[in-house]
């Protein structure tokens, strides 16, 4: 889907995503996440052994919301799946780390972690506000 210009100018803020995800039992399972995007594609990173990518795998089927800074009764919730997984290094999570504190790299991981980055195709928008 091809994402409109208001929502690619949001997702180009600061702004925090909470991310669902589906635990095994079918119930939701809901975290913050820092995103950006390559075109009309929304990328995010997190480590192996957390919650999300045990969901992910099962069912790759998430859901977005989130409030532009600027716009605090306005709601955006995407829905999607996620079709491209990578453990291709830190880079992601660097560039995150770049956009939400202003650091060069991510000063947060711990010994060992491995990044895994993904990719989200949107195909359903909601707004309201």
């Amino acid at each position: 889907m091809q994402l409109p210009e208001d929502i690619k100018a949001a997702l180009d803020a600061k702004v925090y995503v909470h991310m669902a995800t589906v635990n095994p039992d079918g119930s939701p399972q809901v975290s913050v996440v820092w995103i950006t995007r390559r075109l009309d594609t929304v990328l995010f990173s997190t480590a192996q052994g957390r919650i999300k990518p045990r969901n992910i795998a099962n069912d790759p089927r998430v859901a977005l919301s989130f409030t532009p800074p600027d716009e605090p009764y306005k709601n955006i919730v995407m829905q999607g799946a996620v079709t491209k997984t990578a453990s291709d290094g830190t880079w992601l999570i660097d560039e995150l780390a770049n956009k939400y504190l202003d650091h060069d790299s991510y000063q947060f991981a711990k010994p060992g972690e491995v990044r895994v980055n993904y990719e989200i195709e949107i195909d359903k928008i909601s707004t309201w506000g």
